[in-house]
């Protein structure tokens, strides 16, 4: 593989305010998905909208610390708020789906007819996060050393959504030296 140091003509600057604000994964239950993107991965919920009408809600997840920039607390300005930021997670429960013993679950793009990947959580150290992840009892697809890709991870989320585990500066080496 190589490396190309220009991407191609510079953006519409119609497109100069844009940003990428989510990925949404649906999820069969709330309390385990929660649990694990705060507890495991660190995330915080940025903010839930239900709509009973339509049965489901959503739980907008991100790395960003409230201590640093907290979430307004009006209505308007908390959903403002989740949609200006960059890269969360959003999270959709169509309700009931955690309560029936029949739901197959969600598919989750890598099993045929393959789709959806996986989403990155760039982390500053692979193996410790690992270690981490291993003490928890979090499913691994590939750990650090497994396969030819050494020093990247792939653990699963309660509903089987593969989470690639990387190093910035690592992943960085190892593709610019391919």
């Amino acid at each position: 593989m190589s490396a190309q140091s220009k991407s191609g003509p510079a953006p519409a600057p119609e497109t100069a305010q844009y940003v990428f604000n989510q990925t949404m994964l649906r999820i069969k239950d709330p309390a385990r998905s929660l649990s694990f993107y705060q507890d495991v991965l660190g995330m915080t919920l940025l903010k839930r909208f239900d709509f009973p009408e339509m049965k489901f809600s959503l739980y907008f997840m991100a790395y960003v610390r409230p201590e640093d920039e907290p979430v307004p607390s009006g209505e308007m300005e908390s959903a403002a708020y989740v949609f200006r930021q960059k890269a969360t997670l959003e999270l959709t429960h169509n309700w009931g789906t955690e309560s029936d013993a029949d739901f197959a679950g969600y598919h989750n793009g890598n099993s045929d007819p393959r789709g959806f990947g996986h989403i990155g959580i760039s982390v500053p150290d692979v193996y410790a996060a690992c270690r981490r992840f291993e003490e928890l009892g979090v499913a691994f697809m590939k750990g650090p050393d497994d396969g030819k890709m050494k020093g990247l991870a792939f653990i699963k989320d309660p509903d089987g959504y593969w989470i690639e585990i990387l190093s910035a500066a690592s992943l960085a080496t190892m593709i610019i030296n391919a």
